[in-house]
């Protein structure tokens, strides 16, 4: 067994947050910065993101680039946030929860060629605070999950919800 490598960066005026890195047989955190209190299970990938204050990571989580969780939130095991999510303050996602960035995702291009970063587009997903989207739920890209919303368990997400709304199913559908 190898020893785990540990560093941790302070970096100075922002917003209280330092930045970690660290390699070992349990995890994989690049230039991921946290907020106080942030607790990260083990068997969780994460790199150049930013986790709020309070915040809790579950195992086999993996969170990309450019992702930012907020404060107070709870990412329960398995989830996947992929590059292009933003959730705000106070969120809750279930486990096993599937977040998706690309409309049209294929392996290679019309002409056989492998695709490259530049040759699909990130579309971006907002979940505002206080939603809770329950285990499994697939979020499409493009989405706006609404304030205090509540996606069910393994709902998939083809459209905004509205703030305080619940949906269900597949395709979710607003609960009346």
């Amino acid at each position: 067994m190898g020893g785990a490598k540990f560093q941790v960066k302070y970096e100075e005026n922002r917003d209280c947050m330092k930045t970690i890195n660290e390699q070992s047989e349990r995890k994989s955190l690049r230039d991921v910065r946290v907020g106080e209190n942030v607790r990260i299970f083990d068997f969780v990938n994460a790199y150049e993101c930013e986790i709020g204050e309070n915040s809790r990571v579950g195992a086999f989580v993996e969170i990309q680039r450019g992702v930012r969780v907020g404060k107070n939130c709870k990412i329960s095991s398995h989830a996947f946030i992929c590059e292009g999510v933003t959730i705000e303050d106070g969120v809750f996602v279930g486990h096993g929860v599937m977040f998706t960035n690309d409309k049209h995702p294929r392996a290679i291009n019309d002409d056989g060629s492998q695709r490259k970063e530049g040759d699909w587009k990130l579309i971006p997903t907002l979940v505002k605070k206080h939603a809770s989207i329950g285990s499994n739920a697939t979020i499409l890209p493009g989405i706006t999950i609404g304030e205090g919303a509540l996606v069910g368990a393994g709902a998939v997400v083809t459209k905004d919800v509205p703030d305080g709304a619940t949906v269900l199913g597949n395709p979710a559908r607003a609960l009346r």
